[in-house]
């Protein structure tokens, strides 16, 4: 039983090795999520250097716009060949954050729903995201009879959020959430047993310090505050959570 940092991006993040290590140490392990093309390969060599890291791969919902329908089903052959090397299918979703004209997102669904298929076919789970897009997300993967699916930092409201629940899935809760008060609701209402922690590191630095700072360590502070609101042990919520992720991997 380990702590669990269940979504990462250390393909970003400066002095792998040393973060590795770190984690070894402190008894995390690390799930880290490739974004495009580039990523994925780079996350693939990760793998290959340090095998006690489990790895995802994905398109990032912004990158697909960026490439062709071509390119996209590329992708997806090449991430049905590595099936044997990853734990899921991510990052992707959906983004209307930075992306909110009407046909661009039309897109963004086509291709999400594509993956979502992939995972569906691989018998994997979906890392979502879903910024500004979390209705819209969620409906979308209501089409989808399929329970492995982990929603990604939700910003949505407490009504969406109990349609997660209700659906079965999970809700990833990052660092931040020592000082993000949407993410300590988050933890409020929702059964441990749909639960995980995330540092989404390079990124959310759970003491706000600015740039891409945050490393995977930092995903203690996310059991420590579910730990603190539950009114729970440390070492229970570190039990349950690992529970989840066998349940999330093998069910």
């Amino acid at each position: 039983m380990k702590f669990l940092d269940i979504h990462s991006h250390l393909d970003m993040c400066e002095g792998v090795s040393e973060i590795v290590e770190s984690c070894n140490e402190k008894n995390i392990q690390i799930v880290t999520c490739g974004v495009n093309s580039k990523s994925n390969k780079k996350t693939l060599s990760l793998k290959e250097k340090h095998p006690e890291i489990e790895i995802c791969l994905g398109i990032y919902p912004l990158d697909s716009l960026k490439i062709s329908e071509d390119k996209i089903q590329k992708e997806i052959n090449f991430i049905r060949k590595k099936r044997d090397k990853i734990i899921g299918i991510g990052e992707v979703g959906l983004d209307l954050h930075y992306e909110n004209l009407p046909e661009k997102f039309e897109i963004q669904k086509i291709n999400f729903e594509k993956f979502v298929k992939l995972a569906i076919e691989l018998d994997k789970p979906v890392f979502v995201h879903s910024r500004d897009a979390e209705k819209e997300t969620i409906e979308l993967l209501e089409k989808f009879d399929y329970k492995k699916i982990v929603m990604h930092c939700f910003s949505g409201s407490m009504k969406l959020v109990k349609i997660i629940v209700k659906n079965g899935w999970f809700l990833s809760i990052p660092a931040s959430v020592k000082y993000n008060e949407h993410f300590q609701k988050i933890a409020e209402v929702v059964p441990l047993e749909n639960l995980f922690c995330e540092t989404d590191s390079p990124f959310l630095h759970p003491d706000k310090i600015s740039g891409m700072k945050n490393t995977s360590e930092n995903v203690l502070e996310s059991y420590r505050k579910i730990a603190e609101i539950k009114k729970l042990d440390l070492e229970k919520v570190q039990e349950k959570i690992w529970e989840n992720f066998e349940r999330l991997r093998n069910n």
